[in-house]
């Protein structure tokens, strides 16, 4: 996952310009620092910063803002959602996707790029990510695999329907942002279902209404609100098929446990 976010932050720097240091910086060293802050509340020892720095990564590449002190007040809000919106010991919205909602939300004056960041970027990440699912040992890949799939087959039945050229399907599938959504937002394990079968069915069902939303309904950012208004499902999802939770250990490696950190 490291070379594939290396990628398309390789990406949106080449062809967006809007990504700048300045922007980056503050964005991470919030999420980090809100992290710490938190734990420390919590009474919690701190953890591995994969957590901040994939939630930072992301919010860095999908939003712009007006205003730079945007991008700190987003990271510490979506660092914040983790330990404030838990049902059951978890927490409920995926970090980065509640930032940007949050932000889009409240704040005037932001937006998200799409990330349209060139063939080459999008073959070189689809390439890498196929990889990691083949490799990966945390228990999120399938989940990412499963929306590709979905998806996928529901902008191709939608291109066959009417006709259309390839070039459409190719063009829809060569975005960064869908990359960053499948296996950055989506497959965050912790706000994940349990099960593999909860898992596939979620996938499902955020596949779903990202595709209603995007071609139905004509609203922006579909992937996004998808997987934010997906959310509360996964504790139904949890209740029907229930398994062991997933955790990290004092490494920052994954495994499965019973009880949560």
């Amino acid at each position: 996952m490291v070379l594939l976010g290396s990628i398309i932050a390789a990406g949106a720097w080449r062809y967006d310009v809007g990504v700048g240091l300045t922007q980056i910086a503050l964005t991470v060293a919030s999420a980090i620092l809100a992290q710490l802050f938190f734990d420390r509340l919590a009474g919690q020892r701190s953890r591995s910063i994969r957590s901040p720095l994939v939630t930072s990564l992301s919010i860095s590449i999908l939003l712009r803002a007006t205003s730079l002190w945007m991008y700190p007040a987003v990271a510490v809000a979506a660092i914040g959602s983790k330990y404030i919106i838990r049902v059951r010991g978890k927490h409920l919205f995926n970090p980065s996707c509640f930032g940007v909602i949050f932000a889009l939300s409240l704040f005037p004056g932001v937006w998200v790029s799409p990330g349209q960041w060139g063939a080459g970027v999008a073959i070189a990440g689809w390439i890498v990510a196929a990889g990691a699912i083949v490799t990966a040992r945390a228990a999120s890949a399938d989940i990412s695999a499963s929306f590709v799939v979905l998806y996928s087959a529901g902008l191709t039945a939608r291109v066959l329907w009417y006709g259309q050229r390839w070039a459409v399907l190719i063009h829809q599938m060569s975005n960064g942002a869908l990359l960053l959504f499948a296996f950055f937002m989506l497959s965050d394990p912790k706000t994940i279902p349990d099960s593999r079968r909860g898992r596939t069915v979620h996938a499902a069902a955020v596949a779903a209404i990202a595709l209603i939303l995007q071609f139905w309904l004509y609203a922006n950012n579909a992937l996004l609100w998808a997987l934010f208004l997906a959310a509360p499902a996964v504790t139904i999802w949890n209740a029907r098929w229930p398994a062991p939770q997933f955790t990290w250990n004092s490494e920052g490696e994954n495994e499965c446990a019973v009880q949560q950190m």
